[in-house]
C-alpha cells in the first residue's frame, strides 16, 4: 500500500537533469547573445522562457518533495540543488536582460570570456547531475573540481574585466552598465559553485 504514495527515486534525479540541462541551454544562449549584441532581444526572450521553464520545474520538485514521504537523498539537499540551480537560471536570465535594456551594442571580450567559462560550468554541472542519478559517485567529485576551477578562473576573468572597464572606457554610464551585467556573470559562476558544494555533500553522505 505505501508504494503506491511513494513516487519512484528517479523521479528527483530526472527533474534534476531537466533543471541543469535548461540552465545549460540558457548558458548556451548566453554566450551566443555575448558574441553578437544585435541578437539580445531575441535572446533575451528565449532566456526567459528558459527561466520560465525552471520555476515551474524548481515548482514540480518541491510538490513532489511534500508528498513523498522517503527520498533518495536528504530532503534539504534536494531543495538546496534544485533551489541552486534555479538561481544559476535567474542570474543568467538578469545579465540577458540588462544587457538588452541598457542597449548594449558593442561586446566586450571579457564578458563574452565570462560567458563562456559559465557555459563550460553548466556543462559539467550536467554531467555530474547525469552521475549522482546513476550513483557513479568518484565521477561527480572530479566534476566538482572542475566546476571549483572555472570558478576560479571566473573569478580572475571578472576582476581583470574590472581592471580593463575603468581603464579603457571613458563613459560613466557605460562603465556602470557593464559593471552591473559583469557583476551578474560573476555571481552565476559563484552559484555554480554552491552546486557543486551540495552535491559533493550529497557524495559524502551516500558514497
Amino acid at each position: 500500500m505505501i508504494k503506491k504514495f511513494l513516487p519512484k527515486e528517479t523521479n528527483f534525479f530526472s527533474m534534476f537533469e531537466k533543471a541543469s540541462l535548461n540552465v545549460n541551454r540558457a548558458a548556451v544562449l548566453l554566450v551566443e547573445m555575448m558574441e553578437d549584441m544585435s541578437l539580445a532581444e531575441i535572446k533575451t526572450k528565449e532566456i526567459y522562457e528558459a527561466e520560465q521553464e525552471g520555476d515551474m520545474l524548481t515548482h514540480e520538485v518541491m510538490r513532489s518533495l511534500n508528498k513523498t514521504f522517503l527520498t533518495p537523498v536528504d530532503r534539504e539537499d534536494i531543495h538546496a540543488l534544485v533551489n541552486s540551480l534555479d538561481d544559476v537560471l535567474d542570474l543568467i536570465w538578469a545579465c540577458s536582460d540588462r544587457a538588452m535594456l541598457f542597449k548594449l551594442t558593442d561586446p566586450l571580450p571579457e564578458a563574452l570570456e565570462l560567458a563562456k567559462t559559465l557555459k563550460e560550468t553548466t556543462e559539467f554541472i550536467t554531467k555530474a547531475i547525469e552521475c549522482l542519478k546513476g550513483k557513479q559517485y568518484s565521477y561527480i567529485q572530479e566534476y566538482c573540481i572542475e566546476i571549483n576551477r572555472l570558478e576560479n578562473r571566473g573569478d580572475r576573468i571578472y576582476r581583470e574585466a574590472l581592471v580593463k572597464l575603468f581603464d579603457n572606457i571613458q563613459d560613466p554610464i557605460l562603465v556602470i552598465k557593464w559593471k552591473d551585467v559583469y557583476e551578474h556573470l560573476e555571481e552565476a559562476n559563484d552559484t555554480c559553485e554552491d552546486v557543486a558544494d551540495i552535491m559533493e555533500s550529497i557524495v559524502l553522505k551516500h558514497a
